[in-house]
């Protein structure tokens, strides 16, 4: 039986839902067949809330043979259909809006507010989204293009996809996953991170509990190198969509060379935050400390490196301080909690490290530690401004994830967009400035997926996520996801019932 852990009701609502087990196969929970058990700790208490059994090869080859199974029906099934279902679906998602949010902080440690406010709105609108995009897989018009036939494109579904989502946004990457991929007509198996299956868990209810067929989405909660790795290589697996670290992105793309199929990478990130010297300091400051804290820092979009013109610097590292000191770390469940743990102690240990290592060349203006008092025993780290780093050093050109914000000065604006680009990565940057010609040449010239301009972390249904360079390629959200999860076929037609064509005299015959 599982474990069903220490967490109270109140905390843990829809702990009955996972009584059978952590895999979803077929429209049904079922345990794991690895042999070996995992726990969902509270990140914020050190508390076990969850212990359930690892999904092994057999599970992974289940759920793929299911997805296989339901592929037929699903893909054939007309684009109203697969609209109305998504629809049905996006109204249970937001019945069990509060479910969703609670299960989402105990697992994750993020703020309520943020699951609340953030993650669970922005899902039920993604699926909403789709629902409506799923009418519109258009290819290009027919016209007869070589004048003797009729051409046209159709948008046609791959097949069976393998996705595999992270740990910092479980609820949104596994939409971000399932829904562009069974919009367009796939069946999908999806592996979360094995440290936060629960949301993952509950949206394969709620797609079930809306109608979706059986086998259309499965889950398999396991570990990266079995479950992930045997669903990457799988062959009857047509598509991969990965989200996570560049460097684990190198070895999803090495396993699914093997067997050439469509790949999908949304890798790391360390988003640049170009401050000119004409911006609105206030402004500027607000949104870097929102920017570089969101979800306690673990996002690969959030504010890294903050480049500020000289004319501004000093004052922004001031205030951008004394803001960061007002931020309230403390229980996520409790109202007035700004900011929670890092995912893990792991994590936690891993941030402090950098900064630590920092200490040797850099200054460390506020934070750089882990609270005492009550909040010791969970992964707790202080929000972190890091100044007077060099350009080269680690703790500018690597991914931290975590609540550590490095800020550099810049003279021109050459160098400015100089060094915002000087990173292996491209995910996502912004650039503050009141004018209108150096912001639009921030968005020309700084090399990221994403460029906010006087903002920076919003996105939305509509508008694409994805990276330039070690950030990865392709697309997640808006109807550009399209391009991932669909094939393009051209079919053309003979117009002229002509026997003997006239190219016919290249192979036999003159004219």
């Amino acid at each position: 039986m599982h474990n069903p852990g220490t967490a109270s009701q109140e905390r843990f609502p829809a702990a009955d839902r996972f009584a059978e087990g952590a895999q979803f196969i077929a429209g049904r929970l079922t345990k794991g067949t690895s042999g070996r058990r995992h726990a969902v700790v509270d990140p914020a208490t050190g508390e076990e809330v969850y212990t359930y059994d690892l999904a092994g090869a057999e599970d992974v080859d289940a759920a793929v043979a299911a997805a296989r199974e339901a592929f037929p029906g699903w893909s054939s099934a007309t684009p109203g259909e697969r609209s109305d279902a998504l629809h049905r679906f996006a109204a249970v998602l937001a019945e069990r809006a509060e479910d969703f949010a609670r299960a989402e902080s105990l697992q994750c440690g993020k703020p309520l507010k943020l699951s609340r406010e953030f993650d669970v709105p922005g899902t039920v609108d993604n699926t909403a989204f789709f629902a409506g995009a799923a009418r519109h897989l258009q290819g290009q018009s027919a016209g007869e293009y070589s004048g003797d036939h009729t051409s046209y494109v159709r948008r046609e579904p791959i097949g069976v996809v393998g996705s595999i989502a992270p740990w910092n946004y479980p609820l949104q990457m596994a939409a971000w996953k399932v829904l562009p991929a069974i919009a367009a007509g796939n069946t999908i198996v999806l592996k979360p991170a094995e440290l936060t299956p629960l949301t993952s868990l509950l949206f394969a209810q709620a797609a079930t509990a809306a109608g979706l067929p059986d086998g259309v989405l499965n889950i398999v909660t396991g570990t990266g190198r079995e479950a992930g790795e045997h669903l990457v290589g799988h062959p009857d697996v047509a598509m991969t969509s990965f989200t996570g670290s560049t460097g684990v992105g190198k070895r999803v793309a090495e396993v699914a060379t093997a067997t050439v199929k469509r790949l999908h990478l949304e890798l790391g990130g360390k988003a640049p935050f170009v401050v000119f010297d004409d911006a609105d300091l206030d402004a500027a400051v607000n949104g870097a400390v929102a920017g570089a804290l969101i979800n306690t820092g673990q996002d690969c979009t959030a504010a890294t490196r903050a480049y500020v013109q000289r004319p501004l610097y000093e004052a922004f590292v001031e205030r951008t301080a004394a803001l960061m000191e007002t931020v309230r770390l403390g229980d996520p469940f409790a109202p007035g909690t700004d900011l929670g743990p890092l995912i893990s102690h792991a994590q936690r240990d891993r941030v402090a490290g950098f900064v630590d290592r920092a200490r040797g060349y850099a200054r460390v203006v506020t934070g750089g530690e882990a609270p005492g008092g009550d909040l010791a025993k969970g992964a707790y780290y202080r929000p972190t401004l890091i100044a007077d780093a060099a350009q080269d050093s680690e703790i500018v050109q690597s991914e931290i994830f975590g609540p550590v914000l490095v800020v550099l000065p810049f003279d021109t604006d050459d160098e400015g967009i100089r060094l915002a680009n000087d990173t292996p990565y491209g995910l996502a940057a912004s650039a503050w400035s009141g004018s209108v010609y150096r912001a639009n040449r921030a968005t020309r010239d700084i090399k990221a997926g994403c460029v906010w301009i006087n903002d920076h972390i919003p996105i939305l249904s509509e508008m694409p996520h994805g990276g330039y360079k070690a950030s990865g390629f392709g697309k997640d959200m808006s109807v550009y996801s399209f391009e991932e999860y669909t094939q393009v076929k051209h079919v053309m037609f003979d117009n002229t019932a002509v026997v003997r064509k006239d190219w016919h005299r290249t192979i036999f015959g003159d004219r």
